[in-house]
C-alpha cells in the first residue's frame, strides 16, 4: 500500500471498526496531521502489512493499525482461529497483567462464542497454566494474551493447538490467511451464536495445574534446615501459583520482593520486564543481601521463564540459561537413574543453546534432539519418536521440566531448582559446584553473544549478507562448517538463521529475533579440562568467545548499515 489515498482509506475503515477510544483518538490524530512527512511515514508503517505469527505468536507495541497490537487485531485473529476449528470448538482464553490484556482476552472470548464456540475464560493466569488447561480440558485451541518479557509498551497473542503446544506451520499460515481475507469486524461486541458461550474456569484451571505438577515433582524434603529463597515475579502473575506449588511440595516459603509482588503492567520498578536484562534483578539482590538468602529465583511477567542467581565472591551471579539447563537436565537424569527407570527419554534444546546438553544426554544413555528456536518446536521434539520428552530448554531462560505442560514453565522449573539446591546443600555442595563437576566431565562450555537492537529489515540484511558471503575465518578461527537454515534440513523447517561451526569445536549462530526488533548472535566456546585446571579452561574459552563475539558484532553492524 504505497499511495496516500490507499493508506487514508484503510485508516478510515479501521476507525469505523475500532471499539477502543484511545486507539481511535491516536489514529484520528495521525490522520489530521497526515501532511507532515513523518506522520505520513508512520501511517504507512501502520498499514503497509499486518502482524505475523513469529516465534511466540503475534507481538507488537500497542497502537492503532494492523501492524500494532489492538482490539481490532485481537478480534480478527480470534475470528480467524475459529474459522480453522470445527463447529462448537472449545477454546481456552487466558491473559497476563499487561496493559489491555484483560480487554483483549474479553474480546477473544466474545469472538469465540460469536462463532458458536465455547470460550473457557481463565482470567489472569500464568501462561503455563493456560497451556496446561488446553490438554486438561480437552480444548481444540488456547489463546493467551501476553507479550511475556517484551518491553512494557508491547502486548501479544499466543495461540495453542489441541496438543497444548504453540501452533506451527501450516496452522499459522491458515490463521493469517483468514485474517487477511475476512472483512474488518464490526465495532460492537457480537452476541454468542449457535450455542456459543463464555464460561469462567480460572480457579479450577489453576487448581488442576497445581495438582498435576505437584504429583509429578513430589519428593521427600532433604534433611537439614530449609533454604532461604528470595523470589520476584517482576510485577507479573506468577507469585500466587508459585507460592501455592511450593506449599504443596513442602518447599520453603520464599521471601517475595514487595515492590514487585503485585501484577502491574506498567512495570514501575524496571525498564524491561526481562530477568536477563541488566537491573531487572537489583531489587531481588538487595532483599537477598538483607535477608541472608541462599538463592534467588525470578519469573518473567507471564511466569513461563525462570532466572536463578547464586551467591558469588562479590554479590550475586545470575546463572545463564545454558548453565541452569545443564543443571536441571543432570538432576532429572540422576532422579531417573535413582528410580531405576529404563524408560527411553529425550532431552531437547534449541539450536542456539549449549552443546553441553548433548554430552550429558549421551553420558546417561538418553536421546538428544536440537530444534529451531521457540518452545513450539522444543515441545514437539519427542513427537513421533519412541522416547518421552524428559526435559527441554532454550538458553533464553525457558525450561520444561515435566511433560504436564507442552511449553516452557517457569513455575515448575522454580520448584525443581529449589529441590535441586536443597538436595545439593544436604550433601555439602551447591549449584556452582555441581556445574563445576559437569564441566570437568564434559568440558568447559562457555556461552554468550551479542544482541543488536535494530529493525527487522536491518537484521534480515545481516543474515542475507552472511549467507551471500559466509566468512571463511572468524577471529582467527577457521570456519569448518556453515549451516544455512533457510532451507529445510531433516526435521527442521526453513528459518532465517545461520550457524558457523569453527575448527576447534566452537560455534556461532546468527538469527533475527522472532519476538522483538533485534539481531541475536550466539557464541559457544568449548575447552576440554586437563587435570584440575577448570578455571584456566574457562578463561581460555571465555577469551575465545569474547574475540569471536567482537568480530561478529563488527560484521553485523557493517551489514546492518
Amino acid at each position: 500500500m504505497s499511495d496516500d489515498g490507499g493508506v487514508r482509506a484503510a485508516a478510515g475503515a479501521w476507525l469505523a471498526a475500532d471499539p477502543d477510544r484511545d486507539t481511535r483518538a491516536e489514529l484520528e490524530s495521525l490522520l489530521a496531521a497526515v501532511g507532515d512527512s513523518g506522520v505520513a511515514g508512520e501511517l504507512q508503517r501502520r498499514f503497509e502489512g499486518r502482524l505475523r505469527f513469529g516465534t511466540a505468536g503475534l507481538r507488537a507495541p500497542l497502537g492503532a493499525g494492523p501492524t500494532r497490537m489492538n482490539r481490532v487485531v485481537v478480534r480478527q485473529a480470534s475470528a480467524a482461529v475459529m474459522a480453522t476449528l470445527p463447529a462448537g470448538a472449545r477454546v481456552v482464553v487466558g491473559h497476563d497483567a499487561r496493559r489491555n490484556s484483560a480487554v483483549f482476552a474479553a474480546d477473544a472470548a466474545a469472538f469465540v462464542a460469536a462463532a458458536g464456540g465455547r470460550a473457557l475464560a481463565l482470567g489472569q493466569v500464568p501462561t503455563p497454566v493456560a497451556a496446561h488447561a488446553v490438554v486438561d480440558r480437552g480444548a481444540e485451541a488456547g489463546i493467551v494474551i501476553t507479550a511475556s518479557h517484551n518491553p512494557p509498551e508491547d502486548n501479544g497473542y499466543k495461540l495453542y493447538d489441541a496438543s497444548g503446544a504453540q501452533i506451527v506451520p501450516p496452522v499459522d499460515a491458515a490463521v493469517e490467511a483468514h485474517m487477511a481475507a475476512a472483512p474488518l469486524p464490526p465495532r460492537g461486541t457480537p452476541a454468542p451464536a449457535g450455542g456459543g458461550e463464555v464460561s469462567e474456569t480460572g480457579a479450577e484451571a489453576i487448581e488442576r495445574y497445581l495438582a498435576d505438577i505437584a504429583e509429578r515433582l513430589a519428593v521427600p524434603p532433604p534433611p537439614g534446615s530449609p533454604l532461604r529463597v528470595v523470589y520476584t515475579p517482576l510485577h507479573g502473575v506468577g507469585a500466587a501459583p508459585l507460592g501455592a506449588l511450593f506449599e504443596r511440595l513442602n518447599l520453603p516459603e520464599p521471601l517475595v520482593v514487595a515492590s514487585q509482588a503485585e501484577p502491574d503492567g506498567g512495570f514501575p520498578t524496571i525498564a524491561y520486564p526481562n530477568p536477563e536484562e541488566p537491573g531487572a534483578l537489583d531489587a531481588a539482590y538487595e532483599l537477598a543481601d538483607r535477608s541472608g538468602a541462599d538463592l534467588i529465583i525470578a519469573n518473567d511477567p507471564d511466569a513461563d521463564r525462570l532466572a536463578v542467581a547464586v551467591p558469588a565472591s562479590r554479590g550475586w551471579r545470575r546463572l545463564s540459561g545454558d548453565e541452569l539447563g545443564a543443571l536441571l537436565a543432570d538432576f532429572l537424569l540422576r532422579r531417573r537413574a535413582a528410580a531405576g527407570s529404563s524408560e527411553p527419554v529425550l532431552l531437547a534444546a534449541s539450536v542456539v543453546s549449549s552443546q553441553l546438553l548433548r554430552s550429558i544426554a549421551a553420558d546417561a544413555g538418553a536421546a538428544h534432539a536440537e530444534t529451531l528456536t521457540g518452545f513450539k518446536w522444543i515441545a514437539r521434539a519427542a513427537d513421533g519418536r519412541p522416547e518421552r520428552l524428559l526435559f527441554g530448554y532454550e538458553e533464553a531462560l525457558g525450561y520444561a521440566v515435566c511433560d504436564a505442560v507442552r511449553d516452557k514453565d517457569g513455575i515448575s522449573a522454580a520448584a525443581l531448582v529449589v529441590q535441586l539446591a536443597g538436595e545439593l546443600r544436604a550433601g555439602g555442595a551447591s549449584l556452582p559446584e555441581r556445574l563445576d563437576e559437569l564441566h570437568r566431565r564434559h568440558g568447559a562450555h562457555v556461552t554468550g553473544g551479542v544482541t543488536l537492537r535494530i529493525p527487522p529489515a536491518a537484521a534480515a540484511a545481516v543474515t542475507d549478507g552472511l549467507r551471500a558471503n559466509p566468512p571463511p575465518v572468524i577471529a582467527g578461527q577457521r570456519v569448518a562448517v556453515t549451516v544455512d537454515y533457510s532451507e529445510p534440513a531433516g526435521p527442521l523447517p526453513a528459518t532465517d538463521m545461520l550457524a558457523f561451526e569453527l575448527a576447534g569445536g566452537d560455534r556461532v549462530t546468527v538469527r533475527p529475533s522472532g519476538t522483538e526488533p533485534k539481531l541475536k548472535i550466539y557464541v559457544e566456546a568449548v575447552e576440554q579440562v586437563s587435570g584440575d585446571d577448570l578455571a584456566g579452561s574457562r578463561r581460555r574459552a571465555r577469551r575465545r568467545l569474547e574475540k569471536v563475539a567482537a568480530a561478529m558484532r563488527v560484521a553485523a553492524e557493517a551489514g546492518a548499515r
